[in-house]
């Protein structure tokens, strides 16, 4: 049988452990082991602006920050599983990616 490989990223932290908590508690239901979150690297970008309009002038700078945080779940690949893991209500700020794996 195969697995199943969810990966999931954003940059709203406590709207991605929603989600995790959700798969966790629907993989519990299911009596499924579930392998993760496993968190990966956080993606920090940073830019680094003037804060007087015209560019010129004062030497005092904003300092803007994004950081895109990552998660990996390994479940089994079962239909009572990923039917109601499709059926989540999935926020506008979490990406999902689901793939098949041998």
């Amino acid at each position: 049988m195969g697995k199943v490989r969810i990966k999931l990223s954003s940059v709203d932290i406590s709207a991605l452990n929603a989600i995790i908590a959700m798969i966790k508690e629907i993989s519990e239901k299911a009596g499924v082991v579930m392998r993760g979150p496993i968190p990966l690297p956080t993606r920090k970008m940073k830019v680094t602006t003037r804060k007087s309009p015209c560019g010129d002038g004062t030497a005092t700078f904003d300092r803007f920050e994004m950081r895109v945080h990552k998660r990996i779940i390994d479940l089994p690949a079962e239909d009572r599983i990923l039917h109601p893991i499709m059926m989540l209500k999935i926020p506008r700020s979490v990406q999902i990616k689901i793939e098949m794996k041998e």
